[in-house]
């Protein structure tokens, strides 16, 4: 029988890395990760950014400003939180970055500054934090992969490109590292309320309007609840999920 008095979906006692962590869909993961007791290390480029978001989370959230497109620095990056904090039990592999333009207007250099930022930057943050989460005796990895990686969507070729690749770097570290008990899986975010789609929409009601009439729930998701995704992904809750990648998108990658 479950233990009634402890919660599955508590992540008390877990320590997180989340790349990408003081805006948007990163901010909202891990707010929802400190609201679950988790301690949460939150990374990105921007130091005032970081400063500011890590105030707002509280006191279990600790901003650690690192460029996951430097990837050759992963390791002393890890090794630097693991000596101030602990060893990570859960990674969300969230930092990112967009291109919208034609195939045609997309030049080679902004085609592999999108896989950098995502592909690379997630490899080796993952590559740099298993080790520890094998010594620990297990953890979650956890991508935030794109609705883009489903369907095909025009004029984001470089950004569909890396989120797709996501899934095969899922399926692949879920097979390896399952043994380990470390589960590797995703969420792909459809149409979620941020600043960046208010801005993506304004002035284009068209496009809003075939967005929503797609979306079998005819509104767009809130950024809580990929957070909330992301929480149970990591707890044990989810406990025997691995592999997966679970679209919160309202329907909208099987919607008609």
């Amino acid at each position: 029988m479950p233990d009634v008095e402890a919660s599955p979906f508590s992540l008390d006692g877990q320590l997180a890395i989340v790349s990408g962590g003081g805006t948007g869909l990163g901010f909202a993961i891990a707010s929802c990760l400190v609201a679950a007791r988790a301690r949460v290390i939150i990374t990105g480029r921007r130091v005032d950014v970081l400063q500011k978001a890590g105030a707002r989370l509280g006191r279990n959230a600790f901003a650690e400003p690192f460029d996951v497109t430097d990837s050759e620095h992963a390791q002393d990056f890890v090794r630097n939180i693991q000596s101030k904090y602990g060893t990570a039990n859960i990674l969300v592999n969230n930092a990112g970055t967009h291109v919208k333009k034609t195939l045609e207007d997309t030049t080679l250099e902004e085609f592999r500054g999108i896989l950098k930022t995502h592909v690379d930057g997630a490899f080796s943050l993952t590559q740099a934090v298993v080790p520890g989460m094998k010594q620990s005796g297990g953890g979650s990895v956890l991508f935030t992969a794109s609705m883009s990686a489903l369907i095909g969507m025009p004029k984001i070729v470089a950004y569909s490109a890396a989120k797709a690749a996501y899934l095969g770097m899922v399926r692949s570290l879920a097979s390896e590292l399952g043994a380990d008990n470390i589960r590797v899986n995703a969420i792909a975010p459809g149409w979620i309320q941020t600043p960046m789609l208010d801005a993506a929409l304004r002035g284009d009601p068209e496009r809003k309007s075939k967005i929503l009439s797609r979306t079998p729930q005819h509104r767009f998701g809130r950024a809580e609840d990929i957070g909330w995704c992301a929480v149970f992904l990591c707890s044990q809750a989810a406990q025997f999920i691995n592999g997966a990648v679970i679209p919160v998108d309202g329907g909208a990658s099987i919607g008609f």
